[in-house]
């Protein structure tokens, strides 16, 4: 990337369906080529010796226009066959063990991801080098960078006996987030490896024009980003190119566990929340127009605080909001 290029380069903190969706409007109105995408690998997770990135393949497919749009996740026109016949083998597996899971679901076109990225892990390949071969794979322009090459597994510590297990038990972000639909309350989430691991897109966020912090969930998704070394730091360094964007939304989750989590959390699940959360490394927070009231708070926080619909409905909803996260920083400038 020359210096032209770099001092347009946008630079995305993403976690699954949120993140998705804002890009897809970020690319009516920003060069794709110029905008790299530092997704969360907390949630990756090992099934049926498969090794799977959902936020990665959740960003991948639905910029290459391929994600199922009623789910949010998985290819449109999909079909279950491997699933459907990994259910004979229920009745013949031993206790304990972990072959043929069938609470979460891989579509017979996702598994080629799945065998994919394997593969090439086991050729030696790192996360970086498969993304990118992901991404070109399904035209997507867009530099698509995973947090770390590293391991870090998201671990959520159950609050209460449940389903799930006994209070203070740990199980990994999958577990929780499919296998019991985030219905179990949390104690606290850890990320385990983040220590040793090095982050990747330190130096994109150093030259970047701006730096988007997703609508995704503070805790899980961007929480994983943040927790590596450098990268506070580099967001601080970098705070008036910093924008968030609120995934609450009159107190609720567009999508998924935010709320609940945040709650259970001991933050307040607001806009309001998210913005105390954010504050140390964003300049400005971009928030829904149910949630003006919380302005004034907000700016006190010492963020500039932008007001428009952030309900991305479809792709001229993500395109509009895309163009007012980019306008917002100009301030700054």
């Amino acid at each position: 990337m020359d210096t032209d290029e770099k001092s347009k380069s946008v630079v995305v903190l993403a976690g699954g369906v949120g993140a998705a969706r804002f890009l897809r409007g970020l690319a009516v109105v920003h060069p794709p080529k110029l905008t790299t995408v530092l997704v969360n690998t907390g949630d990756d997770t090992v099934l049926h010796g498969l090794t799977i990135s959902p936020d990665i393949d959740t960003v991948i497919y639905t910029l290459a226009k391929a994600i199922d749009p009623q789910r949010g996740w998985g290819l449109t026109n999909e079909s279950w066959r491997a699933m459907e016949s990994l259910q004979r083998f229920t009745k013949v597996r031993p206790v304990g063990s972990t072959a043929a899971p069938d609470w979460f679901n891989l579509g017979d076109q996702d598994l080629a991801t799945h065998f994919y990225r394997t593969a090439r892990r086991n050729e030696g390949a790192d996360a970086t080098q498969i993304s990118q071969e992901l991404a070109d794979a399904w035209s997507v322009d867009q530099q698509i960078v995973p947090m770390t090459n590293h391991e870090v597994s998201t671990v959520v510590e159950l609050a209460e006996n449940c389903a799930a297990g006994k209070a203070g038990e740990k199980i990994s972000f999958q577990e929780y987030f499919v296998k019991h639909k985030h219905a179990v309350a949390v104690r606290s989430v850890s990320f385990n490896g983040v220590e040793s691991a090095k982050p990747n897109g330190l130096s994109n966020l150093a030259e970047a024009k701006a730096i988007v912090i997703a609508p995704s969930n503070p805790i899980v998704s961007i929480g994983p980003i943040r927790a590596l070394q450098g990268v506070d730091d580099a967001l601080i360094k970098n705070r008036d190119r910093v924008v968030a964007i609120s995934p609450i939304v009159g107190g609720q989750a567009i999508k998924g566990p935010a709320d609940r989590m945040l709650r259970e959390l001991g933050h307040e699940s607001s806009a309001l929340g998210v913005a105390r959360i954010y504050s140390k490394v964003a300049s400005t927070l971009i928030i829904d127009r149910v949630d003006v009231e919380l302005k004034t708070q907000i700016e006190s926080l010492g963020m500039r605080c932008v007001v428009t619909n952030t309900i991305m409905s479809d792709v001229e909803a993500s395109a509009a909001l895309a163009t007012t996260t980019l306008e917002s920083l100009k301030a700054n400038q």
